[in-house]
C-alpha cells in the first residue's frame, strides 16, 4: 500500500471513530417553536360578510371547527411573508360578547398562549349600547386565566370601528353624531378595561385607523350617499361589518402591534391583498395608515 493510500485510510478511520463524531460540526438546530396567538371575538374577527371569512381557513386553527379563516388568516399570511413563525388559532361566535365566550367556551381557551387578542361586541352591550359593564367584568377574568397558564402572555384589547348604520341611521345612541364620536366611545371603554389588569399590554386602535383612513381620503366617510371615486368603502353591504378593505386594515393594525414590524414592509404586492382583489395602490395606502396609527401617541 502506498504512503498516500495509508494516509487516506487513516483519515477514514479517524472520521469514523466516536471521538471524531463528538468533534464534528453540530447538526443544524431544530427550528424554533412557533409563537402561539389566539383571537377571541365575534363577526368582526371572523371577517363576516366578506371574502375574508373563508380566506385561508386551512392556515389557522378554528377551535370551534367552523372553518373560518378571517382576520387571523390575514395575520398568518403577513407573518409568513415577513419570515415569522406563528401558530394562529381563533374562537369566534357572531353577535356574542366576551361574556358568552367566558361562560360557554373558556374550556377551549384555558391553556398557555404567547399572545391573545380579545374583541368585544361592536356596541359593547346588546341591550345597553355603549355600556362597558360586562366588558369590565369578563375581559379581566380572561386576562387572569391566560396569565395563570403563561405569566408572560401578551393580552391585547381591540377597539373596533364606528358602525355607519348606527351613526347615519336613526334609533341609536350615536345617531347623528360624527363617526369619531362612536370610535372614541369604544376606545375610552377599552382603555378603561385595560387599566383593570396589568396583564393587558395594550389596545389595538382599529377604529382609529378607520378614522385616519377617512381623514386621509383613502376611505369614504359615508357609504349612504355613495362612495367617492378613488376611495374605498371600509364597510360591507350592511354598513355594519367590514368590507375586505376594512378587515385588511384591521389585520394590519394587529400585525404591526403584535410583531413590531412596520406594516409598510409588506409592500404593494402583498399576497393577501392580491388574493382578495385589493389593488397594490390601495394595499400600500392602507399599510401606511396602519403604520401611522400605530406610531401615534
Amino acid at each position: 500500500m502506498t504512503k498516500r493510500r495509508i494516509a487516506l485510510f487513516g483519515l477514514f478511520l479517524a472520521a469514523a471513530s466516536p471521538a471524531a463524531a463528538q468533534t464534528a460540526a453540530p447538526a443544524t438546530r431544530a427550528a424554533a417553536a412557533p409563537r402561539t396567538i389566539l383571537f377571541v371575538g365575534n363577526s368582526f374577527t371572523q371577517g363576516a360578510h366578506s371574502a375574508v371569512k373563508s380566506y385561508r381557513a386551512d392556515a389557522v386553527t378554528d377551535l370551534n371547527g367552523d372553518g373560518y379563516g378571517g382576520v387571523p388568516a390575514l395575520f398568518k399570511t403577513f407573518t409568513e411573508e415577513t419570515g415569522l413563525n406563528y401558530r394562529v388559532s381563533l374562537e369566534t361566535q357572531g353577535g356574542k360578547t366576551l361574556g358568552f365566550h367566558w361562560t360557554e367556551r373558556r374550556r377551549l381557551l384555558d391553556r398557555a398562549w404567547d399572545v391573545v387578542i380579545l374583541q368585544e361586541l361592536s356596541t359593547l352591550d346588546r341591550d345597553r349600547p355603549g355600556d362597558p359593564t360586562d366588558y369590565r367584568t369578563y375581559a379581566p377574568q380572561f386576562a387572569a386565566m391566560f396569565a395563570r397558564a403563561n405569566p408572560k402572555v401578551n393580552v391585547l384589547l381591540m377597539a373596533t370601528w364606528a358602525r355607519a348604520d348606527l351613526v347615519y341611521q336613526p334609533g341609536s345612541p350615536w345617531s347623528g353624531k360624527p363617526l369619531a364620536g362612536m370610535t372614541m366611545d369604544l376606545r375610552r371603554a377599552t382603555d378603561g378595561v385595560r387599566a383593570l389588569s396589568p396583564v393587558f399590554k395594550g389596545v389595538l386602535p382599529v377604529g382609529e385607523a378607520w378614522t385616519r383612513a377617512i381623514a386621509a381620503g383613502v376611505a369614504d366617510p359615508n357609504p349612504y350617499d355613495g362612495v367617492a371615486f378613488g376611495q374605498v368603502d371600509l364597510w360591507t353591504y350592511d354598513q355594519y361589518h367590514a368590507s375586505i378593505f376594512g378587515y385588511y386594515l384591521e389585520a394590519l393594525v394587529v400585525f404591526g402591534r403584535v410583531t413590531g414590524i412596520d406594516p409598510t414592509r409588506l409592500g404593494p404586492k402583498e399576497r393577501a391583498a392580491d388574493d382578495l382583489g385589493i389593488s397594490p395602490k390601495t394595499a400600500a395606502a392602507l399599510q401606511a395608515i396602519a403604520r401611522d396609527q400605530l406610531a401615534a401617541p
